[in-house]
Order: C-alpha cells, then structure tokens, then sequence
C-alpha cells in the first residue's frame, strides 16, 4: 500500500484553514491521493478566516470503498457542519467498520463523538480544549498534542497540525516515509515510533 491509498476530507464552510491546507499538503508529500471533498455544489469551501479552497468533488460523488481513512478538519463553524451532515456521519461509520482510519482536529472530534466512534469509554481522543466535554465516553486527554487510539487519531487545534498530518502519514505509510518528511519540513513528530496499520 503506497501511492494509491486514498484519503477523504470532507471540507464544510467555516474550516480552520490551517489545519485543512497542513494535512493535504503533508498527505500529498507522503504520496496519497487527498481527496477534498465539498458539503454544498459549491466548487469553493470558504474558511472560518476567509481563505476559499477549490474542492475535487462534493461528498455524493465519492466512492468510500476506495477511501482508506476519513480526516476532519476543525474551525467554526466548519466542525459543527461536519458533525452535522448525515453524509459525514456516514463516512465516519463506514471507514470505523471496516477497520480503517478515521482522524478529526480541533472541534472535530465532535463529529467523532456523533458518530458513535468515541463511545467505548477505552477510546482516547483528545480536541480543542473546549471541546474536551463533548467527546462521548472517550477517555479524555490534555496533555497530548496527538492521540492515537486503534484505528482512531485526534488532535488539539492549529498549533498541532504539522504533528497530527505527519502522524498520519506514519500511520497510513509508514514512519520512515513521514520521518523524511518531517526532516525536509525541519518538523517533529511527538510520536517517535507510531506503528504504520495496513488496510
């Protein structure tokens, strides 16, 4: 599993934009097909700061059996458009099913939390501070930019966003792979050794 897995975030209007643009640019560096996919018919999704993103697709027109994670970014009120689409929802539900990925910064993890997936009060998860109150059962964690728990990954907000995209590559491509580009990037990962899953 190298280059063609494929990962889907779906872009809601009001999207922190760092968080968005950092994981399709650290996912694309790694060498996965990012698939950014709008909520609306809009070919723009507009940041909770002004900044518009050109989308692929809208989320109908992807095929989630091809998809091997699902990563949410936060911002307001982007994660509440998030956490409030049944399409969303439903992608979450399908990827936690199937044993693949699912990973939300930020205030997303609340769409983790609508989606049933942190309701196992053994799930850690972590957010935006606060958010910590609306993560289900979840274990809560403060004290951790990224928080890897099984096929579940989550992290605090913009400041965390370099750490969280490369954990993702390491998880989805291996650490040696997101290790060289966090090296290029003069970044660090906070996970030294994150165990890289295949699908």
């Amino acid at each position: 599993m190298t280059n063609e897995q494929r990962v889907l975030l779906p872009l809601a209007d009001g999207f922190e934009e760092i968080e968005a643009i950092t994981i399709i640019d650290v996912l694309r560096r790694a060498g996965l097909v990012v698939v950014v996919a709008g909520l609306t018919e809009a070919t723009l999704a507009r940041g909770a700061h002004g900044i518009a993103v050109e989308v692929d697709c809208n989320l109908d027109d992807v095929d989630l059996e091809v998809i091997d994670a699902v990563v949410l970014a936060g911002g307001l009120p982007g994660a509440t458009n998030l956490r409030d689409d049944r399409r969303v929802i439903g992608a979450l539900q399908y990827m936690a099913a199937r044993g693949r990925w699912t990973a939300a910064i930020c205030a997303a993890p609340i769409a983790l939390a609508e989606a049933g997936l942190l309701s196992d009060s053994s799930v850690r998860a972590t957010s935006y501070p606060a958010f910590r109150d609306r993560l289900g059962n979840a274990e809560v964690v403060s004290d951790e930019p990224v928080v890897i728990s099984g096929r579940v990954l989550t992290s605090a907000g913009p400041g965390t966003a370099l750490d969280f995209a490369l954990t993702l590559a390491a998880v989805l491509v291996g650490p040696e792979l997101a290790s060289e580009i966090a090296v290029a990037m003069l970044a660090k990962m906070s996970l030294e050794n994150p165990a890289p899953a295949s699908r």
